[in-house]
């Protein structure tokens, strides 16, 4: 069944020591996903460029997909059952003539921070934005 997507914006991040807030935006509407505080350490190192002495998980996933000429093409929040949601990141290689999509079932704060570490577009089912929790400031 296909569903409609909608392009979602990274709007901000809070942080807590018990978990991050990541509030993603759509047009109409904007939500939190909830996460681990490592993974908000990891976006606001990125976000903010700070050094790293070596590289860390995210950096090596983007890596191995470098090395391996794989782009990412996009992600797509795709469910959301309770409080948690579900995400999909779509990859791309080229063997030769022939272009591969590669679906990964993934954590969507891990999605979006490759996402924003490649400059890829992030979007979210119809659904999805539906049953999500809106948040105002």
């Amino acid at each position: 069944m296909l569903s409609e997507l909608i392009q979602l914006s990274f709007d901000k991040i809070m942080q807590t020591r018990a978990y991050t807030v990541v509030v993603l935006g759509a047009i109409d509407k904007r939500f939190a996903i909830y996460t681990d505080p490592s993974i908000g350490r990891m976006l606001q190192m990125y976000l903010t460029g700070v050094e790293k002495p070596r590289p860390l998980t995210h950096d090596l996933i983007d890596l191995i997909f470098k090395g391996l000429n794989v782009r990412i093409r996009q992600v797509v929040i795709n469910d959301l059952q309770e409080t948690t949601y579900f995400a999909r990141l779509f990859l791309e290689q080229y063997n030769g003539d022939i272009r591969h999509i590669i679906e990964i079932d993934a954590r969507p704060s891990d999605c979006i921070t490759l996402a924003l570490m490649n400059n890829v577009p992030v979007y979210c089912t119809r659904d999805v934005l539906e049953r999500s929790v809106p948040i105002d400031e």
